[in-house]
Order: structure tokens, then sequence, then C-alpha cells
């Protein structure tokens, strides 16, 4: 007996996949040029999303889009590898209506992702090397570190204040504080109840055990900063006033790469050290800078700008000049653009800078 078999081909017709991803279950819609097809739930699994498009619509050519969030690009890694055109946007640049903001459920995130990335109106953003990603996770770790120590040495001012405690003259400066000496200080004092001092050895032991791993981070990051890929580039950088080895493996893990930028102005823009704008017809006003960028590294290069100011004369000529029209937390924002363009010389030509003079 003869059977009739038709197998379905979608060769060469597109498919939107958009992805509203959480830790436990991901909802997935599929939209296709003209229509919307599905809208379900599934497990976090990116072999489980391909096979059902492969068995759903074979040959097809499939895209996905999800938002950047707290499951990093481990995602888009495997829906690329497994041939799908995959993308991960800023969650903010996703078009979205008021009636998505007041009613905001999974399934309308997911349809929206979908219909966006069909419209085309969705550009990715950039995803670095897995190397890069994991080297910024060391650089950033030590800033992690750095704020849990912080933390930790206010607890214990505050623990003094709490219980009434005066620092000795000796310890009057705050360069004094945390020394050997001031420890001491620390465990030497004395209380009505056993367990205010044992809480305060506890807050002690923390803040050493915060400091020593604090140490081991950063001799990490020197000890990657010499290795083949990075050490050229820290070299360069270094030549710059402001910058030295930590901020530099700041600015290369967090770029990864200066060719990524068409522009200085794009540069700015992924930084942050561009204004807001509010225009209108003839009008025209111009805000502070922008909310959206990368804040760590902004904060870094603003950081490295007071220093430059001092050791670079015509940084300090500019600076001077600035403060004259505008007060030095914003002439500093205008320094520190001076300095990224710097930076941006440097790596783009691979050569030392060279401080400029004042004739």
């Amino acid at each position: 007996m003869l059977t009739q078999s038709n197998k379905i081909d979608f060769n060469g017709q597109h498919f939107y996949v958009g992805l509203d991803v959480h830790l436990k279950s991901w909802k997935v819609s599929i939209m296709t040029e003209k229509l919307t097809l599905k809208t379900f739930s599934q497990d976090p699994n990116p072999e489980l999303l391909h096979r059902y498009l492969v068995k759903n619509f074979p040959n097809g050519i499939y895209h996905s889009a999800y938002e950047a969030g707290f499951c990093g690009y481990w995602i888009h890694n495997k829906l690329t590898a497994l041939g799908i055109d995959s993308i991960v946007v800023n969650p903010a640049d996703i078009p979205t209506t008021d009636k998505e903001k007041v009613n905001k459920t999974d399934k309308r995130d997911s349809k929206k992702i979908a219909r966006s990335l069909r419209n085309g109106d969705l550009k990715g953003i950039h995803v670095s090397s897995l190397k890069t990603l994991e080297d910024r996770c060391l650089v950033r770790m030590r800033r992690t570190l750095a704020k849990d120590l912080t933390r930790n040495k206010n607890r214990i001012k505050s623990f003094l204040y709490f219980h009434g405690i005066d620092m000795p003259e000796a310890f009057s400066k705050s360069a004094t504080h945390w020394s050997k000496r001031f420890m001491n200080w620390l465990r030497s004092l004395e209380f009505n109840e056993s367990s205010a001092k044992k809480t305060l050895a506890l807050l002690i032991d923390e803040s050493q055990h915060l400091r020593l791993t604090t140490l081991n981070a950063i001799r990490e990051i020197r000890e990657l900063a010499q290795s083949e890929e990075y050490c050229n580039l820290v070299r360069l950088l270094r030549t710059i006033p402001g910058i030295g080895t930590l901020t530099a493996m700041i600015i290369l893990t967090e770029i990864e790469t200066i060719n990524r930028f068409s522009n200085f102005d794009q540069l700015c823009s992924f930084i942050g050290l561009i204004p807001s704008t509010n225009s209108s017809g003839e009008k025209e006003v111009t805000g502070e800078i922008t909310h959206r960028g990368n804040n760590f590294l902004m904060s870094i290069i603003i950081e490295s700008a007071w220093i430059a100011s001092r050791w670079d004369l015509v940084l300090n000529k500019s600076f001077h000049d600035y403060c004259k029209r505008m007060e030095p937390n914003k002439a500093i924002i205008r320094i520190a653009r001076k300095l990224l363009n710097r930076i941006r010389f440097v790596l783009k030509n691979n050569q030392p800078y060279v401080c400029s003079f004042i004739k």
C-alpha cells in the first residue's frame, strides 16, 4: 500500500523568538513576519528551545533576543553555538507602550521583545569574549571586596560610637586608622559585658580577613596585567598621568577593544560622559550627564582625571579655566573627557602618551 507523506519545510522563513528569562523558567514568544504563533513557558535550557524550534519549524531561520541582566551571556553563547541568531539587548532600549508598563507580565514582556525584534527596533549590546568576561569578573571582585571592607570599617566605628568610645589623640587623624597600632588598641578595649568585646573581636577579624582577601585580589590582578595579552597595553596606558596598573586593567577589561567604537562620541556614550538633552522646536536645553553608561568605568575615569589635572600642565590649565565659569565638580567632567580622549589615542595608535607643555 502506498502512503502519502507531506513533510513541512520552512526553508528561508524567519522566526523571531522573544525570551523573558528568569531563574527557574523562561517565557517564550515566537512570531513570524505576519503572525504571532505561540507563547509558552519552558525550563531555562537553550538546547530545549532549539529542539522545539527544529521540531516544529524545521529549516527555518531563527532569531532570538533577551534582556541583559542577572543571567549574563551564557544563554546567548549557547544559542549562537546552536545556530540561532541571538542578541542581548538593553532593557531600557525596548519600545514599550503605556499599557505594557501598567500591566506588566512575563507573557507581555516576551511578546514585546519578539515584536520589537521582528520590527528591527532592537540593537544588541556588545558581548565580550569569554576570556574578557572572566578577567572582568576578577577585576570587579576587587571593587566588591573594597566596598565590603569599607562597610566593615564603618560598622566598627558605629560600634564605638554606640558605646560612647572616643578615639585617642594618637588616632585623631583618619590616616592613622586601621594601622597595626589602631587594631591593637581596638582589641585592648574593655566593656562591661563580655558579649560586647566578642562582638568587636568578630568585627576586627572580619576586617582583617577582608583586607587580606583584597590584597590577594590585587596581587592576582597585577599578575594578570603582566600576561602577554595585557602587558603592552598596560604599559602604554600607564604613560598617561593618573592611570596606574589597576586603573589600566579596569579600562581594558571593561572596554575589551577600542576598535568597537567608531568614534570618540560612541566611547563617551558607552561610559556615560555625555550630557542629557531636552530639545523641542527652537528650544534646546542641555542638562547634566546622562544616567546611561558604565558607572564603574565612569567613576574610575573621573577619579583619574583629578590626579591627571595635577600632573599634566595642559589639563591643569584647562581645569582652572573651566573653574572660572563653573563648579570644580562640573569642570572635572570636562577634564575626564579630555583624559578619555588621550586614552583612546594611546589604545588606537598603540603608542605611549607624551605629556604636553605650555609655551
